[in-house]
């Protein structure tokens, strides 16, 4: 019984950690690259959207997103990001019909907005 004590104990010490939340934050922080502007997100709604929100729209969508004032419009006016955020199989999510857009997708959409919508 002793030596499986020892040995659990060991895995124990080995596996504490000295990181704390701060550290954890500043490590996030220092890696946050540049400003996401339009240029950085327009290939989503190309390959993703465009099928339906097109010029004119298509398939019963209710308005294009084919330019940057449109999206930006979506985003702040249409609840694009709730939309695009909702779970697989969820009623509402964007893509209509599936499969949701992968998470690095979204969140650079989200980063996008939380940079103030930059077009250049």
């Amino acid at each position: 019984m002793k030596p499986f004590l020892i040995v659990l104990f060991s895995v124990l010490l080995v596996s504490c950690s000295t990181s704390t939340y701060d550290d954890i934050e500043e490590i996030q922080e220092e890696n946050q690259g540049e400003v996401v502007t339009y240029q950085d997100v327009a290939f989503i709604f190309q390959n993703n959207c465009t099928a339906c929100h097109s010029n004119p729209p298509q398939n019963g969508a209710p308005m294009p997103l084919t330019t940057y004032s449109e999206v930006k419009n979506a985003v702040q006016n249409r609840g694009l990001i709730d939309r695009i955020s909702r779970e697989e199989g969820a009623q509402g999510l964007m893509p209509l019909g599936g499969p949701r857009l992968p998470q690095q997708q979204i969140d650079l959409i989200t980063q996008w907005n939380l940079d103030g919508l930059l077009e250049n």
